[in-house]
């Protein structure tokens, strides 16, 4: 994303953030802030070398524990992290932080991967309602597009309705967390229930670690969600993070899509009282159920359902650790030697300098350094 006072091009489907995840793609990078680090991220320096000509790693750049100062949120110049960036620490942080290092690195069968979770979600959010494509000009006009999902939405939800792909966002441990809920609706009871699409290429559930690791992605969405009509998430802190100008007038093409959702805005500024006007004014109630659901990808048979207990105090305690490696007080962690089986199918195994430490016994990767050999 480019900086303020600078002009990035594209068009915003009215669908809210990118925050797209799979349960099979285990890391996956939303572009929207890669894109702003790849220059200096993807360009190899004196101490390091990218894929060669037979795409294997051969070794990476070293943390540079003594001169380096700047916190990870610093080094890949983010201003907020995605739900995603934590469910995929909460899988493996060190594979998070290659997939930072080397953005656009993803093996052909994951981004097949991707391609078709994209297309099954999209279906999803067809059946709901149409998705109109708003061309943009400024960060101000993609971010209003963003709110201009919030109000369309919000009324739906008061009526009872079913909605999808509702964009959340709110200040976490000091840091912006923004994602998007694949569905929320009510029960036969009133509840209000999350429902989190996740879908498989084998047909059969996943094992306990990545149910762990989708169950503490949903529990972020019901944390920031809950913030979010309690009217605990502010303007300011917004502005703080993303750095937006809330005077900055929206585009033609945002105010026209504005004016037909019969909205009379002139800038971002405008926009955001709205829309947090009608968050703390809309007595929406907070998310009483959370619930996956798996898919099978080639024949969209449902595989079964995961009913999350939602623990505040272990999604906080997550959340504290995972954000003390983003504000720098600590280096990545790779995976305990309990769940040292996850290094087989990792893109980065033969680069990890966590393992090659000691963190996993090289032992259990002889299979897979036998297979790249």
């Amino acid at each position: 994303m480019a900086e303020n006072g600078d002009e990035e091009t594209g068009s915003v489907e009215a669908s809210g953030f990118s925050d797209l995840s799979d349960s099979e793609l285990l890391e996956y990078l939303d572009l929207e802030d890669t894109q702003e680090s790849s220059a200096s991220l993807s360009k190899p320096g004196p101490s390091s070398e990218l894929p060669g000509n037979d795409d294997k790693l051969t070794s990476l750049p070293k943390w540079k524990r003594g001169l380096d100062v700047s916190s990870p949120m610093e080094r890949f110049h983010l201003k907020y992290l995605y739900v995603t960036d934590l469910s995929t620490q909460d899988w493996c942080e060190q594979q998070m932080v290659y997939g930072k290092e080397l953005p656009g690195f993803l093996a052909p069968e994951k981004a097949a991967v991707l391609d078709t979770g994209a297309s099954i979600h999209l279906a999803r959010e067809l059946e709901v309602h149409d998705l109109v494509t708003v061309p943009t000009t400024t960060k101000e006009d993609a971010w209003a597009v963003k709110f201009l999902n919030i109000l369309s939405m919000i009324p739906v939800l008061q009526s009872e309705g079913r909605i999808r792909e509702f964009p959340v966002f709110g200040e976490v441990e000091g840091v912006l967390l923004v994602g998007v809920i694949d569905e929320l609706h009510y029960t036969a009871k009133g509840e209000l229930e999350l429902a989190e699409l996740k879908t498989r290429r084998r047909p059969m559930l996943p094992l306990e670690a990545q149910k762990k690791k989708d169950c503490f992605q949903i529990s972020l969405y019901k944390y920031i969600f809950d913030a979010m009509v309690q009217g605990k998430v502010t303007s300011a802190s917004l502005i703080h993070h993303t750095k937006l100008c809330p005077d900055k007038p929206l585009g033609p093409s945002v105010l026209r899509h504005a004016r037909q959702g019969g909205f009379s805005v002139k800038s971002l500024g405008d926009l955001m009282e709205l829309v947090f006007l009608s968050l703390t004014l809309s007595d929406l109630p907070v998310i009483d159920i959370l619930k996956i659901e798996y898919i099978h990808q080639e024949t969209a048979t449902v595989l079964g359902t995961e009913i999350v207990a939602f623990e505040e105090k272990e999604v906080r305690g997550k959340v504290q650790h995972y954000m003390a490696y983003w504000m720098g007080h600590r280096e990545p962690q790779g995976v305990d030697v309990e769940e040292a089986w996850k290094c087989r199918t990792c893109n980065y195994a033969d680069i990890c300098e966590w393992w090659k430490g000691g963190g996993v016994p090289s032992s259990i990767l002889e299979p897979l350094a036998k297979k790249v050999k």
